[in-house]
């Protein structure tokens, strides 16, 4: 081949040459207007009932309602409940996943398939499901009361197993996709110093997957604090007890709509804080 056609055939290349310049400037350019704009009416469809949420709040009265003893009860029950589910969650979804992500088991695939259950399960079915096992005539909710004299449905308990049933599954599949991106040789390097198994998952493996558990708890913490279905249909609503937010802006709307609106922001500008606080984990994953 002559030195004119390799100089030909560099200058037209994918990237040397002007032509790949261009060719890559015409890619990266303006967007076709037929993914635009379906583009558009997406993110249309999704941002204007929260516009609307913003519109229509009765920002006068605002704080007058969020001060409300009904508002504030609602609301510390709603903290402290998806708290104690996040903390049930990191206590035995951590391990979990961990047996997800690094043991070798017959049936792993269908293990994993019945972890991510309650992702695709209406909230409600896995209230019922809650109901028949651990209620008071359940598989176990029965042994619970005759043994222990434990009743767990129309409690607050009831409320954390509810919000930790639908939660769990974000904690686990984080965490185990966390664990299968890291590092084993690290691990590997602890075991041939003598370390225990537990000594490296506490020492080595833990630290190295902490972002990871972080943004799994911080996602099953948002998700407890908005669990209805599941923990109206097991744990009731009951004042005090078992009404967490979700639960008090579906009562207020049939009685006190704006009372609801007000509920409704609380709820909106926590998930804000939190989808913003994990943004740049989302941006800098593969």
């Amino acid at each position: 081949m002559s030195s004119s056609a390799s100089e030909q055939i560099g200058s037209a290349g994918p990237r040397g040459g002007p032509a790949g310049r261009a060719a890559g400037r015409e890619v990266s350019g303006r967007p076709p207007w037929m993914l635009v704009v379906p583009a558009l009416a997406g993110l249309t469809f999704l941002v204007l009932p929260l516009a609307g949420l913003l519109i229509r709040a009765p920002w006068s009265t605002l704080p007058q309602r969020l001060a409300e003893p009904h508002v504030l009860e609602a609301l510390r029950l709603s903290l402290v409940t998806a708290t104690v589910a996040t903390a049930l969650c990191l206590l035995l979804g951590v391990p979990l996943a961990w047996l997800l992500a690094r043991a070798e088991f017959p049936g792993r695939r269908l293990v994993r398939a019945l972890v991510t259950v309650p992702l695709v399960l209406p909230p409600v079915v896995g209230g019922v499901a809650l109901l028949l096992v651990l209620g008071r005539r359940g598989l176990v909710g029965q042994w619970l009361e005759a043994t222990f004299g434990i009743t767990l449905p129309f409690t607050t308990a009831g409320v954390i197993l509810a919000e930790a049933f639908v939660a769990m599954p974000f904690l686990v599949i984080s965490v185990e996709g966390a664990l299968r991106g890291a590092d084993q040789r690290f691990e590997e390097a602890a075991a041939t110093l003598g370390a225990s198994r537990w000594t490296v998952f506490r020492r080595v493996t833990l630290p190295m997957v902490m972002p990871g558990v972080v943004a799994g708890a911080v996602l099953c913490w948002a998700r407890a604090l908005g669990e209805f279905g599941a923990t109206i249909t097991f744990a009731g609503n009951f004042p005090g007890t078992t009404r967490t937010m979700p639960l008090a802006v579906y009562l207020a709307l049939e009685t006190e709509p704006e009372a609801a609106i007000v509920l409704s922001l609380v709820l909106l500008a926590v998930s804000v804080v939190i989808l913003a606080s994990l943004r740049d984990r989302w941006v800098s994953a593969p």
